[in-house]
């Protein structure tokens, strides 16, 4: 794993688990990211007894949370320390979980007994409705995305065309040179285990062969605004608009595919808009395709939707760990591929690559939105592989 990854959420985790017992820290992120692995690190090198258990595959009863955590503060008598660490992953796994944490540990709370409480999920939907609804004032988040370039760099030694093509999965970084391997395990063990995993068995979806197949599409469209019309009719179902907005608001919970909204002071104008695809990982893109990343290169425009894709996917992972919102902007023929929002200061990004020069949005968004600022990403401009290297947060 990457040592920057590896050290940035490691001292994260570290310094809030070296707190007094304040609040209840919840890690989440998308599936194989590391965040077990940080976590496994930081309680071996913290010497602080713990409790360390998984909800995958228990019977999600809200009981094994009790029974767990009882067997936590007997633990904690037995080690005479004066901390100890309960560590529960997945657990967006058992329901009704929220009420059962909140229950025990307002219990320890009262009673001061000292277990801290690290909580782990991949169902960011599911977490932050537990967290939101019934740990109010009793939690704090750290947020593990997919890994960004300088982290797939400094792990592998990829360049910025390897990183755009393959995406930000570590766990695949080393099947690469063979493709078919490369593209079963990105299909098996990361889609289709996320998907089942995180979204079926854990939400009502009344029509899951739909929502498998608008992930496909969105893939395959990821970077382009497409109409919920069409893209009723390239699904070939009866299913409404509302259906398909809440299956892809779901793949986007799921650190998959989202859909990103048009930029407009006109509330209205963002809710009914239409979405722009955006994936999270470039992988999920690439897989979609049957071209090597060779043939990619040899094909302008199609190399510019990767480029732009990739881009689109730093952001959307960088947006939720420094909390600022991720739009497009369109007006009759004019288009800007990104628009950064956040505390009311807005900034405008168009990507300019080999086969898409001219920024004409540009000029027509600064003159109707005003913006704080506007960048331009690509040849003749800020390089698009630097770019993947900055916080876009520092922008603002």
């Amino acid at each position: 794993m990457s040592i920057s990854f590896i050290r940035t959420h490691y001292q994260k985790v570290t310094d809030r688990l070296r707190e007094p017992r304040k609040l209840i820290q919840a890690i989440y992120g998308p599936r194989q990211v590391g965040k077990t692995t940080v976590v496994t690190q930081v309680l071996k090198d913290l010497k602080t007894p713990y409790l360390f258990i998984s909800a995958d595959g228990t019977n999600s009863n809200p009981a094994w949370i009790d029974l767990q955590w009882n067997t936590a503060r007997e633990l904690s008598k037995q080690s005479e320390s004066p901390d100890f660490i309960l560590v529960i992953d997945e657990i967006q796994k058992i329901g009704n979980w929220s009420e059962v944490v909140k229950k025990n540990w307002d219990l320890d709370t009262q009673q001061r007994t000292p277990i801290k409480v690290l909580l782990l999920g991949s169902s960011r939907l599911l977490l932050q409705q537990g967290l939101t609804e019934s740990l109010a004032g009793r939690f704090e988040t750290i947020f593990m995305g997919h890994w960004t370039f300088p982290e797939m760099n400094a792990a592998f030694g990829w360049n910025a065309n390897t990183y755009t093509w393959f995406g930000g999965y570590p766990g695949a970084a080393s099947l690469i040179n063979d493709p078919d391997r490369w593209r079963n395990y990105v299909s098996d063990s990361l889609i289709e285990s996320s998907i089942s995993r995180d979204i079926l068995m854990l939400t009502r979806v009344d029509k899951p062969a739909l929502m498998r197949k608008l992930f496909e599409l969105g893939c395959t469209y990821s970077g382009q605004i497409l109409s919920y019309t069409k893209m009723q009719g390239q699904l070939q179902d009866a299913g409404n608009t509302t259906t398909l907005a809440n299956y892809l608001n779901l793949l986007d919970t799921a650190g998959l595919l989202g859909g990103l909204e048009k930029f407009s002071s006109n509330k209205l104008s963002v809710r009914s808009s239409n979405p722009k695809f955006q994936v999270h990982n470039n992988a999920l893109l690439t897989v979609q395709r049957s071209e090597t990343l060779n043939e990619a290169l040899a094909k302008p425009e199609l190399w510019d939707r990767f480029v732009e894709s990739s881009i689109g996917a730093f952001l959307i992972n960088e947006s939720l760990r420094d909390k600022f919102n991720v739009h497009y902007w369109r007006h009759r023929n004019h288009e800007v591929d990104f628009v950064l929002e956040q505390r009311g200061k807005v900034i405008g990004l168009e990507i300019k690559s080999g086969a898409k020069q001219k920024a004409s949005g540009m000029a027509a968004f600064q003159k109707e939105m005003k913006p704080d600022k506007v960048f331009l990403i690509g040849s003749g401009a800020m390089p698009w592989e630097e770019f993947l290297r900055m916080r876009p947060a520092e922008l603002f």
